[in-house]
Parts: structure tokens; sequence; C-alpha cells
């Protein structure tokens, strides 16, 4: 990734511009993240210099957590350093109170991503450095980081959600490199009070660790960052591996148990994290893996499982495994009213029940026309005669049949023709209401959101 960190600091555009020159594309869009602060302003003056030649679009993003007595400062001063400088800039703040059990940075961090995540970009780019790499690898190190975690940060990956691509063009240049360009062009930025504290713990190892390390270890900055490099590259045999065996286990949904425990202890923890990273969840512990692995090995096939992560449970249903999203309680009385359409959002179970018209096929229009249908929930003890001649049969037990987990059960609406049962999806539709040959049907679907 570009030059050597001996390199003269005049260097630094064509160092960025040989980073970004094989990822972005002509008309590209790029928004970067804009603190204020050294790295950030000359990453925005060097873009700005190349976007001519490399035909891209630029704009800035910043991030107003709150934190700081000077954050309304920050925001003034990039707000002014774009008009000047005649590139557009997009103001966010952000409430990090929703993240607070990850620590005053990590929630900080969280936040400022779920913010680039909402920006309209091909790629959003961010001014980290090698000096901000080696402290980042040092940290997870000493937390007891497994190999995704020591590969630290990519210098190019997706944002979950979104189209846009996060980039990384600093990563081979040290902060002293950033500091002599930016002098050397007279540009100016605000400094962050909080980096003098070393109570925080990057700012321990920045300030006092590091000037140690390097005393005794010369170039040790750059040597832990080529390390993370290397961890990487480890981490993307991995992904590739965890890909690879999660399309042999995974079906429509979930994983299949038995599947997943054939592998081998190593190669399932490595599904499984791959999958929460997929989901954009926050990484499983290596107890909180091991727990959830035990219960798998330890359960009968029958018995109910589970396992929350921030957001998120994983849910064992007979031989598989599944990965819910964490759903609020839901009014039970819950009744929407159909208006004769095509479709009846119920945004409080994240969907939309689908009325598709189909000529001798499903619901009977005529016979729906006789009285009010809703939408209403599960209450217990609801019967369904699906065939004629036979007997009315409990959602239970072909809820079981069908192999519905019970926490979708409980989520599915049940379509009502006055206070008659009439359909449920997925599981069908009551004899006495189906179309007959010729007569106009409705074939009623849910569609999840998501």
């Amino acid at each position: 990734m570009g030059s050597s960190r001996n390199s003269s600091s005049s260097e630094l555009p064509g160092r960025v511009a040989a980073v970004l020159a094989p990822e972005i594309f002509p008309g590209a869009y790029l928004a970067l993240g804009l603190s204020g602060g050294l790295d950030s302003v000359t990453l925005l003056s060097i873009l700005l210099g190349l976007a001519p030649a490399l035909r891209f679009s630029l704009r800035a993003v910043h991030v107003n957590h709150g934190i700081s007595p000077n954050a309304a400062r920050w925001a003034e001063f990039c707000s002014g350093l774009c008009a000047r400088l005649e590139v557009p800039l997009q103001l966010e703040t952000v409430d990090i109170a929703p993240h607070r059990d990850l620590g005053l940075e990590g929630s900080a961090r969280r936040s400022r991503y779920e913010a680039f995540a909402r920006v309209d970009a091909d790629f959003v780019v961010l001014a980290q450095h090698c000096d901000d790499q080696a402290e980042t690898l040092l940290l997870r190190l000493l937390r007891g980081a497994g190999l995704r975690g020591l590969a630290a940060m990519s210098p190019l990956r997706s944002i979950s959600g979104t189209r846009a691509r996060l980039l990384r063009p600093l990563l081979a240049v040290s902060r002293a490199e950033i500091e002599t360009h930016a002098r050397l062009h007279g540009l100016e930025w605000v400094e962050d009070e909080s980096n003098a504290d070393t109570s925080r713990r990057r700012n321990f190892l920045r300030r006092d660790v590091f000037p140690l390390l390097e005393r005794q270890f010369p170039g040790a900055r750059a040597t832990i960052a080529r390390a993370a490099a290397h961890l990487a590259e480890a981490r993307e045999l991995l992904d590739e591996m965890a890909r690879t065996d999660f399309e042999r286990c995974a079906g429509t949904e979930g994983v299949n148990v038995a599947d997943l425990q054939h592998l081998g202890v190593a190669r399932a923890k490595n599904l499984l994290r791959y999958w929460c990273e997929a989901k954009n969840i926050e990484p499983l512990s290596a107890a909180r893996t091991d727990e959830l692995l035990r219960q798998l090995r330890e359960s009968r096939p029958d018995a109910r499982i589970g396992l929350a992560v921030p957001g998120w449970t994983f849910l064992r249903y007979r031989e598989r495994l599944y990965l819910r999203r964490a759903s609020p309680a839901l009014e039970r009385n819950l009744r929407e009213v159909w208006d004769g359409g095509n479709a009846l959002p119920m945004l409080s179970l994240g969907g939309v029940v689908k009325f598709k018209p189909e000529e001798g096929r499903g619901l009977s229009l005529a016979k729906l026309r006789g009285a009010r249908v809703t939408a209403r929930l599960r209450q217990g003890g609801e019967r369904l005669r699906l065939d004629p001649g036979r007997p009315r049969r409990t959602l239970k037990n072909l809820f079981q049949e069908r192999g519905i987990p019970p926490w979708r059960r409980d989520r599915l609406p049940f379509i009502y023709c006055g206070d008659e049962l009439v359909s449920v999806p997925g599981i069908g539709d009551a004899c006495e209401f189906r179309a007959t040959a010729g007569e106009a049907g409705l074939i009623v679907t849910w569609e999840p959101f998501e």
C-alpha cells in the first residue's frame, strides 16, 4: 500500500492515490469522515487535490457525539473549512446512550459507524493511520482478542446494510508524516482535549507506552501495524472457510446443528463468528461461543435453548440453530382491518400480508365480502379445517407438523372473516372459504420486511 514510511510528506498525495485508484471508479461518490482533527483535515486536503484526476465527487461528514464541551466548536470549524473549500458537508448528531454498555469510547464508535452507514455514498473514507493501527492491535491483544480482532482495521471493507464500502487510505502512513505534510501546506485543525487524558487506554498507549517501545525497538509502530496486515491475510482465509462451511450447513433459514457439530470445535466457532459478523452483530466472546456450543452438544434434540447477544438471540428448534433479532413484546389484541387492497402492512409485526388475485385458488373473494376481514395475532386454541370431511385441527398441531419455530408462531398474522379463522399464511386456508374452479380467489401470503 504505497511507498515506505521514510518517504517525504510531499509524496503523500501519490501514496493516497495509489490506494484509491484500484478501488474507486469514475464518478464514484466519496464521503470523508471529518472530525476537524489533524488526520481528517489533511486527508480532506489531499482528496480535494486528487478528485479531478481520479474523477470522483467528494463530500464530508461530521459526526457530533455530544460528549465534549467543545463539540459545537468542532462542528463549526468543519462547517467553515468546508465552506471555504466548497466541499459539501453533512452534519450528523448521534445519541450514544443506546450503546452505553460498550463504554464511552465503544458507544461513540458504534454510533459513529451507524451514522456512516446512513451516508449515501459509494465509499466512506476514514483517516486512520499506521499509528492508529498499531494501537488498535496492541489494545485488542491485551483484551485477548482472537484472530479476527487482531487483524485490526481493514483498508477496505463493506458496510452492512448499505452499498457503501469503508476505505482507509492512510494505514501505511505515520502520524508524523501526516503532521509534516499538514504543516508544510499550512493546514489548520482543532485538537481534541481528550487526547491528553491518559486514563483512556488508547491515549495511555500513545503517550506513555509507544515512546518507550520506539526507544528500545525503533519503528515499533510500523512493525506492529505490519503484523496486523499479516493477520488480516490469515483472517481472509478463515472467512473463506467460514463462507464455505456456512453454505454447507445453512438452509433457507438457520444452520443445521448436526452439520455444525460435524465441523469440529474450531471450525464451528469460526462459522458462528462469521455469522454474527454477517448480521453486523458484536462478535461473540470466547466464553459465550463455548457456552453456545456446550448447549448444542448437551441438550436433547427437542430441547429449546437460547443464548442472547445484544439485540439478537440464538435459538434452537429441532435440528436447526437460528439467529433471530430481538423483538419487543406485542399487543396480543392487535387487529388490522383489510381494506380490500393487495397489501395489508403490519408494521408492529415487521411485515406485510399480501393478497394476490388468482382464479380458482386461495380464499373465495365472494365469501370474504360477507363480513369484515381482519388480521389478528394468535391467542391460543385456534382451529382450522384444511380438508373437507376432516375435523378441525389445532394450530399448535399444524405448526408442529410444518416445523414452524415457536417464536415465529406468535408473530404470524391470522386472517379472520368476521369471527371465523379463514387463513394462516404458511399453514393454509379453511376449506369452507376456498375458491372453487372459475371463481375469483385470493392467495394470502406473509412477507416479513427482512
